[in-house]
Formats: C-alpha cells, sequence, structure tokens
C-alpha cells in the first residue's frame, strides 16, 4: 500500500461485524471493510425531517406485514416504519408531499412466496387511494436481499396530491442494498433513504426476513451498515451476523474522513461556458481482496490536483475530471419537452490498492436522472448527495452547485434548492410549529383552570 499517496488515515466503520484492517496514514483516501457501496450514504435530511415529524406525532411505531404459502405457514415477514417524500406538480409549480406508510396497509394479493428458480418471493403493500410498495427479494450464495424496491403512486389522490397537475398512476423503482444472510433476519434501526426520481423513501425500525423455512423471524440478526455507523467508526470484516451463543466486541472509534474540498469546474463549448460546476467529489467503492474478503475504497478528489475538460452541444455535455489515477465523466443531457437539464450518466475508471483481486475497476450507469434543473438556472444542494453507480460504487457529492447548457457568462443562474435542503429548511419550522402548539395548549389549559377556580366562590 506504499507509494499510492491517496489514501486517508484511520478507517472508518460502514457496516458488518468488528475487525479493523491496518492502515498506513496517508492523504485522502481510506480503505474499509467490508460494506455495500452506499453504506456510507447518509440520510441526515429525512432524518431529520422524521425526527421533527414525531414532535407532531406523525411518527408511528413500525407496522406488521406477513406473506404466507398455501399451507399458511410465513414465507415473509416484515416489521418497518416508512416515510414518503414526493415531487409533483400543481399549477405549474413544484410541490412536495410527505406521509407514512398506514399502519393499515394490507398485503396484496400479489404478494408471493416463489417457486423455486421460477419467481422469487415479493411483498406487495397497498394503501390509501391506489398506492403500493413492494419489495421484490432474491437470493445468491448465502444472501439473500430486496432486489428491488417498486413504488406506484397515484396523483389522481387529490387527499395527498392536492390539485396535481398530471394524473393517473406513476411508477419508480430502485435497486436496494438491503441484505442479510440466509437464516437471519435483517435488523436496522436507523434510517435508510432509498432515491428515486421524485420520489424519496426512508425506512426506519426494520426487522424482515424473507425465505423463511419455519414460519417465524430468525433469533440470529444481520445488522445494517447504518447500524454500525451510528455505533462505531471502525472497519468490520464481514457482514455482522450475530448470535447468543456468539459474543462480539466493540473496537475502539476512529474518527470519520473529512469531507473533500469544494472544486471549480468548466466546460467551454462553441457558444462559451456550457457547464459550470462547483461540489466536493468522493468515490466509495466496494471491492473483492485477494483473500476474498470485502474491503471499501473512498477517495476524495483534491481540486488543485484535478484536471477538467469535456464537450457539449444542444442537447448534451460532458464533464471529464481526472485526478491521479482516476477518472470521472459525467454526462447531462436535455430534456427538451420540459427544458430541464439532469444528470444521466457516470462513467468511472481508476486503480484500487494493490490488496484488490482486480486492481484496475471500471463502472458506468446510464441511466440515471440526477441534479435536474431548469435551462437557465442551477441546480444546488448543501447537503451530500450521494448517487449511486452500481451497486459497488456510489459518486458523493457536496456542496453542489451546477449549471448545463444556458448560462449567462460565467455566473449561475437562479437557483433551484435540492429536496434535502428544503427539508432541512422545514425542521426548524416544524419544530417551532410544535413548541407553539405546545404553549398554545398550556396557556389553554391555564386560562380554563383559572375560570374554574374562580366559579368556586359564589357571593353569599
Amino acid at each position: 500500500m506504499t507509494g499510492r499517496g491517496r489514501r486517508q488515515s484511520p478507517e472508518r466503520g460502514a457496516s458488518p461485524p468488528p475487525a479493523a484492517l491496518g492502515l498506513s496514514p496517508r492523504s485522502r483516501r481510506c480503505r474499509l471493510a467490508p460494506s455495500p457501496a452506499s453504506a456510507m450514504a447518509r440520510v441526515r435530511g429525512a432524518r431529520g425531517l422524521l425526527a421533527a415529524a414525531a414532535l407532531l406525532g406523525f411518527l408511528q411505531a413500525a407496522s406488521s406485514f406477513e406473506v404466507k404459502d398455501s399451507s399458511g405457514k410465513a414465507c415473509i415477514i416484515a416489521n418497518m416504519t416508512a416515510a414518503f417524500s414526493v415531487e409533483y406538480k400543481s399549477n405549474g409549480q413544484k410541490e412536495f408531499v410527505h406521509f407514512l406508510l398506514p399502519q393499515n396497509a394490507t398485503v396484496e394479493p400479489q404478494s408471493s412466496c416463489g417457486k423455486g428458480n421460477i419467481s422469487h418471493p415479493v411483498l406487495v403493500l397497498g394503501f390509501g387511494a391506489g398506492h403500493s410498495l413492494s419489495l421484490n427479494f432474491s437470493y445468491s450464495e448465502e444472501k439473500y436481499q430486496v432486489k428491488q424496491l417498486v413504488f406506484y403512486y397515484n396523483l389522481s389522490d387529490a387527499t395527498l396530491f392536492h390539485n396535481s397537475t398530471a394524473g393517473g398512476v406513476k411508477k419508480v423503482s430502485h435497486e436496494t442494498n438491503i441484505q442479510a444472510y440466509m437464516g437471519t433476519k435483517y435488523r436496522c434501526i436507523n434510517s435508510k433513504r432509498i432515491n428515486m426520481k421524485n420520489v424519496n423513501i426512508t425506512f426506519s425500525n426494520v426487522t424482515l426476513e424473507a425465505y423463511l423455512t419455519n414460519g417465524t423471524l430468525s433469533t440470529n440478526k444481520t445488522e445494517c451498515a447504518e447500524d454500525m455507523v451510528s455505533t462505531t467508526a471502525v472497519a468490520p470484516t464481514t457482514p455482522k451476523q450475530t448470535t447468543s451463543q456468539v459474543p462480539t466486541t466493540s473496537p475502539a472509534p476512529t474518527a470519520l474522513p473529512p469531507n473533500p474540498a469544494v472544486g471549480k469546474y468548466n466546460v467551454t463549448g462553441p457558444n462559451g461556458t456550457c457547464v459550470l460546476a462547483y461540489m466536493g467529489l468522493q468515490l466509495n467503492i466496494t471491492y473483492l481482496k485477494k483473500d476474498e474478503k470485502m474491503a471499501l475504497d473512498l477517495l476524495n478528489f483534491i481540486p488543485h490536483n484535478t484536471t477538467s475538460s469535456g464537450t457539449c452541444d444542444n442537447t448534451s455535455a460532458f464533464l471529464n475530471l481526472t485526478f491521479e489515477k482516476t477518472r470521472v465523466i459525467f454526462r447531462f443531457a436535455l430534456n427538451a419537452s420540459t427544458e430541464k437539464f439532469f444528470l444521466q450518466g457516470v462513467n468511472i475508471s481508476t486503480t484500487l490498492p494493490s490488496e484488490a483481486k482486480v486492481p484496475k475497476f471500471e463502472a458506468s450507469n446510464n441511466s440515471m436522472s440526477e441534479l435536474r434543473a431548469t435551462v437557465g438556472n442551477s441546480y444546488k444542494c448543501s447537503a451530500e448527495e450521494n448517487l449511486q453507480v452500481t451497486d459497488k460504487v456510489l459518486v458523493n457529492v457536496f456542496n453542489v452547485q451546477i449549471q448545463v447548457f444556458k448560462i449567462d457568462g460565467d455566473k449561475f443562474g437562479a437557483v433551484e434548492e435540492c429536496q434535502l435542503d428544503e427539508n432541512n429548511m422545514l425542521i426548524p419550522i416544524i419544530v417551532g410549529a410544535a413548541l407553539a402548539g405546545l404553549v398554545l395548549i398550556v396557556l389553554i389549559a391555564y386560562l380554563i383552570g383559572r375560570k374554574r377556580s374562580h366559579a368556586g366562590y359564589q357571593t353569599i
């Protein structure tokens, strides 16, 4: 591990069982083990919103759901709380609606225990006026996972989507890293946020298990990365599978790596600047080591050591960033019908540490829809955003502001805030409203009590 000059000292934990790896004290890159690629993804905005909602009594207990086979034996059991945040258009304006998975949601007939290799288990929950959430399971080797999360929401439901410009049912889906060892239950108390187009779903207080053999939840459990991060900052070696017979030890905490510095990048086309971007950039890569164990590599781009280039035309633009042996290409596209630009694809190539079984790493995703804003405006997000390229790699962006295509000189246009920032702005408003309501209740109770005390004295 010498000679790379790219690692960040000491490791931090991101997921299951504790066994710290040794690290040479280097700069800017750190090696962790093992974790799904999104183990370091943060959910500050959604978690804060849920915490504030709890003050108003909106946060409910986890709901319990079961899928049973023809003999009546449970094959899927899920206890969880799910909070939804959906963006929609109302009278031409962007609106957001926030709601929870109701406790009276029903297990729909489409739910199934699966049939061997023909079909896999699926849990379909229906609620409200035509809304549904599906958890599609699969397994490989010794683990099972929620392979795909599918959410259908009905914009014609006026109780949720007031004055929605569009109607009908919309569908969004996303692959997840919710996984556990076969024969164990998946447990995740902390928030896990799934980002989809116009939709965020935040899960918390989750206990679930699929492929049950005895119809009940297993005693053994696999803890999620989010719970591990909240209790320790040391990198473990394998997903944590705990049993009542096997004690675990808590490693000493270590400092988290600092956020990357914000760099300023631009691309010039035939008509002047076509891409203008300010952001801190970090790669989060899960890889297999030579000893067949998993590890996590974090790389912070250093702006003054990063070169930028790119091209653009009327409908697409490319921003190429190269730092040492790592190259990231952002592909932006124009949606002519909505007059919005968005991040459509990311290509990554890098060289992993020498301990990696395959040092050369490449990944790409050309079906993304992130960093979206109206042409002529800029997209801005102060919160950290985690852009999932594949299940092995995340691109984490910090304090991002970006504008593509129609740019006046080298200045950003009007700002369109990201949903995470808007959620963070809602928190003090909700807390303030809760406190004001509490003061009002106390005042009313005082006045009622005072009136009753006066009524106790009668004129003789």
